[in-house]
């Protein structure tokens, strides 16, 4: 730690001060033994530590960047959604902060037990419907008479969105997040006990012109079998599997092989002149930089890939490959 260091003139003063009997040495020694008190909120009790906090904000930026992918090609247009801040507090807190209509989904994430919530601000969510439904992307709120129409699109909307969840939490834990209701009220939806901590993920979302916020509530409940492995330590002892997914390999295989190329085989080139190009007349015989011994090469999308020689198969021309090709190495055959 750093020490203060004082003046000539601040030394004279503290010494000229003990002297004269203005500060008491011994006080100021029992001033300093004294414990140093810090103030505790029991009703805000912070049951998850700076690190778990961190892990968890890692998590929900992972989240983000998916559902910004997700939202873009859902809404076509312009979405860019990135975490603002990650809170721990009380449910009741959490609930009171949140406008009084708005858009809740509720939704379980299977193996873990309890429900987060999805809290979707008015101005966010109805810019997100306008758009599905061929707008601009503009905002109206009147979350007070979603038509059923309305409340089955947007409720589609953030179920697909949740699969981007599942993603986010898959170097943690396999999930199965299921979408189970669909509120505008808070004051109807009690998850846990008002008193209960709750992790609070604000994501700050803007769609086209309008922004708003998007909060993802979470209880303690839900993340007490996983605490272990929010830690520094679980994330640099966990190696990435070295082993290749079968079924990955057999989908890249068989997008690599739909793909087309660009295959010709060479003959040989030549250089003249343009006034030796415009005299060009039937019957005229161009002398290639190639001799007749010498393999052909083939080109894959303008690069040279194989020595080649030319043949016949049922009546269709045709080119053998002989080998790879290396810089030169035909020259000399």
């Amino acid at each position: 730690m750093a020490e203060e260091v004082l003046s000539q003139n601040e030394i004279d003063s503290l010494l000229s001060a003990l002297s004269s009997g203005e500060m008491d040495a011994e006080e100021l020694k029992k001033e300093e033994q004294e414990k140093k008190v810090r103030v505790y909120d029991f009703k805000r009790a912070l049951r998850f530590s700076k690190d778990q906090v961190r892990s968890l904000s890692r998590i929900h930026e992972n989240f983000s960047r998916l559902l910004t992918t997700y939202f873009s090609a859902q809404l076509r247009t312009y979405v860019d959604i990135e975490v603002a801040s990650v809170d721990q507090l009380p449910y009741e807190e959490f609930i009171r902060s949140i406008p009084t209509m708005t858009i809740l989904n509720i939704f379980s994430v299977s193996p873990l037990e309890g429900r987060i919530l999805l809290e979707a601000n008015p101005n966010v969510a109805y810019a997100m419907l306008d758009r599905v439904l061929g707008g601009r992307g503009s905002s109206v709120n009147k979350v007070d008479n979603l038509t059923e129409i309305e409340t089955t699109i947007m409720s589609h909307l953030f179920e697909r969105a949740l699969e981007n969840y599942q993603e986010a939490w898959g170097s943690i834990v396999d999930i199965e997040p299921m979408l189970e209701e669909f509120e505008v009220n808070p004051q109807f939806l009690q998850m846990v006990s008002p008193n209960e901590t709750v992790i609070v993920v604000s994501l700050n979302t803007t769609i086209g012109e309008t922004s708003g916020m998007i909060n993802v509530c979470i209880p303690h409940v839900v993340l007490e079998p996983v605490i272990p492995k929010l830690s520094v330590h679980y994330w640099m002892q966990k190696e990435p599997s070295k082993e290749r997914n079968p079924l990955e390999y057999e989908a890249i295989t068989r997008t690599i092989q739909g793909a087309e190329l660009d295959v010709r085989a060479l003959l040989g080139e030549a250089d003249m002149s343009i006034e030796q190009f415009l005299n060009l007349d039937a019957e005229d015989v161009i002398r290639l930089n190639q001799s007749i011994e010498q393999p052909m090469i083939m080109k894959v999308d303008e690069e040279p890939k194989f020595y080649i020689q030319p043949g016949q198969v049922k009546s269709k021309m045709a080119v053998q490959i002989l080998e790879e090709y290396t810089e030169g190495g035909g020259e000399d055959e």
